[in-house]
């Protein structure tokens, strides 16, 4: 019988494989030419940890392959790699190496048939939303390109202005259909496919996201109406896609976001939106609606709890796809842990990025936009940017997309296990 991989030695694997993984993929832009190492890195990060940050100032001058290989970085960074392994070559044994990478939605009992599961659902959205961009007037590869990193909420477009080069309403409202579909967990898809509609309703991060968009969309269309946008129509339209686009983690655009440098309340918004990110054991970065929802309801149920008898028993509970938890500890402090590690992460790239140079408004939204594997640009990220930046940046992707703490256990667990020889011997 196969030796199951434990959740320690998941953490190893998943980082030594990333690692190896990115390092690969950046070798097809330093073959062709395209980009310098530092650059093919970065390139190759923003891809796998579905960012969409990029080195490229004019992405229409690519080759399609390139194109492509950019895409397809994106959507199987997306899917999540431990998934790919998981549903083609380890299968049950693997459980502790499909945790690590942050999943926790075993959707059927048997592991292998989770990932296949949510591969099937993953393929099936690509071809669906291939063929609704392609009647919307895209032709094949952009609609393909788009469809795959619109679902990976990666936001690498073939285009060099993203979705703005394309000025088709109907096109973006089905990539917003589609980065939403992206940023919701695959259990819940499976929730919705089984047609368990008791355990749908129950689930909060679907309705926390669409609150946070039509709270964040007429936000920033009521500031920016008759100053960014010269009309409610073309408000709406901008502000509501920017911010799907920023909570989704996908980071396409309609607009210059240079130009929102001087709009506050728009990068606020923005900024805010990208760290809370989409629901988990999604394609979407960011700390999570779920880590969210735990934090409220601990704060609700603190209140509830002090007003209420001392001996009393509450049970709070929270859906996770079909699945129903109840409020406890192990719960409350996994949300803490990474609430925080963003958090303070978060403050300490923003710092980095300005004492390198950079205004702290640009620093607060590209360092954001990169921590929650997002996208978005205000104009830091480029290929002449300073080396201290790119790898800065390059850093708080990959850190965001393992969620901190599996990188530290996965070298807390090597240093562990080269010492520990050492150690018998004194």
């Amino acid at each position: 019988m196969s030796e199951v991989i434990t959740m320690k030695e998941g953490t190893v694997i998943v980082l030594i494989s990333w690692l190896v993984v990115i390092f690969i993929s950046a070798l097809p832009y330093r073959i062709c030419g395209l980009l310098n190492f530092s650059q093919a890195i970065f390139e190759s990060t923003s891809g796998w940890t579905t960012t969409g940050l990029t080195m490229f100032t004019d992405v229409e001058r690519l080759p399609k392959s390139i194109l492509f290989w950019r895409s397809l970085t994106q959507y199987l960074g997306g899917a999540g790699f431990a998934v790919i392994v998981m549903s083609t070559l380890i299968g049950p044994t693997g459980l502790g190496f499909y945790q690590a990478e942050g999943h926790v939605d075993n959707i059927m009992p048997n592991i292998r048939y989770s990932a296949r599961l949510i591969m099937t659902y993953y393929l099936l959205y690509a071809v669906l939303g291939t063929v609704a961009l392609m009647f919307s007037g895209l032709n094949f590869f952009d609609a393909l390109n788009h469809s795959m990193t619109a679902l990976a909420t990666g936001g690498f477009s073939t285009k060099s202005m993203s979705v703005a080069a394309f000025n088709n309403f109907v096109a973006e409202l089905i990539l917003i259909l589609l980065m939403f579909i992206g940023a919701t967990g695959f259990g819940i898809h499976h929730t919705f496919w089984s047609k368990d509609w008791y355990a749908l309703k129950k689930n909060s991060e679907p309705r926390q996201m669409i609150t946070l968009i039509l709270l964040g969309g007429f936000c920033i269309s009521l500031a920016g109406v008759g100053k960014f946008f010269p009309n409610w129509s073309e408000a709406l339209r901008h502000g509501f896609f920017q911010v799907v686009s920023a909570l989704t983690g996908t980071g396409f655009s309609t607009v210059d976001l240079k130009a929102w440098l001087f709009f506050p309340t728009g990068l606020f918004v923005l900024i805010i939106l990208m760290l809370m990110g989409g629901c988990m054991d999604s394609t979407s970065g960011g700390i999570k609606q779920y880590r969210i929802t735990v934090l409220l309801k601990t704060l609700r149920f603190s209140i509830k709890k002090f007003l209420l008898p001392k001996n009393s028993v509450v049970y709070v509970e929270i859906w996770k796809g079909s699945v129903k938890r109840y409020l406890d500890l192990q719960l409350v402090k996994e949300a803490f842990m990474i609430g925080s590690a963003y958090i303070l992460s978060y403050i300490v790239g923003t710092f980095v990025l300005t004492l390198i140079g950079y205004d702290l408004g640009q620093a607060m939204f590209e360092f954001a936009s990169a921590l929650a594997g997002v996208g978005l640009s205000c104009g830091v990220t480029s290929p002449n940017m300073p080396l201290g930046a790119m790898w800065t940046l390059t850093l708080g992707m990959f850190m965001g997309r393992l969620e901190f703490f599996v990188v530290i256990y996965a070298f807390a667990k090597i240093f562990s296990d080269l010492l520990g020889p050492l150690r018998k011997k004194t």
